[in-house]
């Protein structure tokens, strides 16, 4: 047998000679079948937006939701196989419940996040289950105000390993993203699915490390990257879907809501107007090479 797959792929809990589980590998292919999913921390909340694909037009407009909220400031964005989907996003839900249920507070974006990653790991020992075939984005806003107080059941050590730091930040948008294996990453910004590449070049783009993204620019730019990323299977129609999570302060009030419907479609008529630029641009841009050559 060799490390090319034949023999190794029939189980996800050996290894090829070379280290690679094909199981995990095969995982991945699916979820770059699935459609764009991206997600964008902003300096006051956290935008997702989701590319899904009209696969029947029997099917009712708005149903089927691909975006989940998990706790009332933590949302879900998956992209790969949805009846998958749908058990990761049951499981979050148990261990944020689980979380509160014990420590009398919201669970943070970062612990729930290690949870998933620790589950869908899990997945990827034992020859009697299969991995994950879904990546998923997982954000919120972890709001100082609703942290336990001192005092209180799960309010941590005043000192000593675990204690609270002078000037220690709490609280904020975080983001990550949860791969097959198991692997989870804090991001600024994170696409994926089938359109990822061209979504992560828009996404470098935007320059989300420096902070100066708002909430509703954050929408605006989703919108126009999902659209940017249909461009490959733009012979298929597809919904746009988007949610948000803002600070206390903000419109969702620390709370993972739709995005409204009005701001939607405005983001959209937006998107729209920069494709149709790019598209009249690269026209001009063939016609006047033709012409050249015509010359010539």
């Amino acid at each position: 047998m060799t490390s090319i797959g034949t023999g190794y792929d029939l189980s996800n809990s050996v290894f090829s000679p070379d280290g690679r589980n094909f199981q995990v590998e095969y995982a991945m292919k699916a979820v770059e079948n699935g459609g764009t999913a991206i997600g964008i921390r902003c300096k006051d909340g956290v935008v997702f937006a989701m590319e899904k694909l009209v696969v029947s037009k029997l099917v009712k407009p708005g149903a089927n939701k691909k975006i989940s909220t998990v706790d009332k400031n933590i949302g879900i964005v998956c992209s790969g196989l949805m009846p998958d989907g749908r058990h990761f996003v049951s499981r979050a839900r148990d261990e944020a419940a689980s979380w509160r249920g014990l420590y009398k507070a919201p669970i943070p974006t970062s612990a729930l996040a290690n949870r998933m990653g620790s589950y869908v790991q899990a997945y990827t020992l034992y020859s009697s289950v299969r991995p994950f075939g879904l990546t998923s984005i997982l954000g919120g806003w972890d709001s100082e105000a609703e942290l336990p107080v001192d005092g209180q059941v799960g309010s941590g050590p005043k000192v000593g390993a675990g204690g609270k730091k002078e000037g220690q930040k709490r609280g904020g948008p975080f983001l990550y993203m949860i791969e097959p294996s198991g692997l989870y990453w804090g991001y600024y910004g994170a696409a994926t699915g089938k359109g990822r590449q061209s979504a992560k070049s828009e996404l470098e783009k935007l320059n989300l490390s420096e902070g100066d993204i708002t909430l509703e620019q954050g929408v605006k730019e989703a919108a126009r990257i999902i659209y940017v990323a249909h461009e490959d299977s733009k012979d298929k129609d597809f919904e746009l879907e988007m949610s948000w999570v803002s600070s206390l302060d903000g419109p969702t009030k620390g709370r993972h809501e739709e995005v409204p419907k009005a701001l939607r479609e405005e983001a959209e008529a937006l998107a729209k107007k920069v494709i149709e630029g790019e598209d009249d641009d690269d026209e001009e841009a063939e016609g006047g090479a033709t012409g050249d050559q015509m010359e010539e």
